[in-house]
């Protein structure tokens, strides 16, 4: 079995070296996402809007592997201040509606830009 390098024109670039997908057979596995603006490089403004701007440039990234949403078997959400859990569940639950993924979530003591929120995830075909 061969690995794909998968990269996002509507992602943000890597800020490190790093690609932003990985697939490996029918199994598809994400680097992590900030909220990222991809046109500017700035952080959204806000931990409810990191996530929407996070989950929309892991959106990119899995259009960019022809798959999307439905097709996300497990993410791992990073949080530098777990008090911020709930706004970003309400965030997230607005796209994983049904049968969501299996999911962690964590505290971290910082992320990359001083990022509030840092979503990765592994998706099947």
């Amino acid at each position: 079995m061969t690995q794909q390098t998968i990269h996002a024109d509507g992602a943000p670039a890597a800020i490190g070296p790093y690609c932003h997908a990985k697939r490996f057979g029918d199994l598809l596995f994400t680097s992590g996402q900030l909220g990222l603006d991809p046109a500017t490089g700035e952080l959204a403004d806000g931990v409810q809007a990191q996530t929407r701007q996070s989950l929309a440039n892991l959106g990119a990234v899995l259009t960019a592997a022809g798959m999307g949403f439905g097709d996300v078997l497990k993410t791992t959400v990073f949080l530098a201040n777990m008090d911020d859990f709930a706004a970003v569940n309400e965030v997230y639950g607005q796209v994983f509606q049904t049968d969501p993924p299996a999911r962690s979530c964590v505290a971290v003591k910082t992320l990359p830009k001083g990022a509030l929120v840092e979503i990765e995830l592994v998706a099947a075909v």
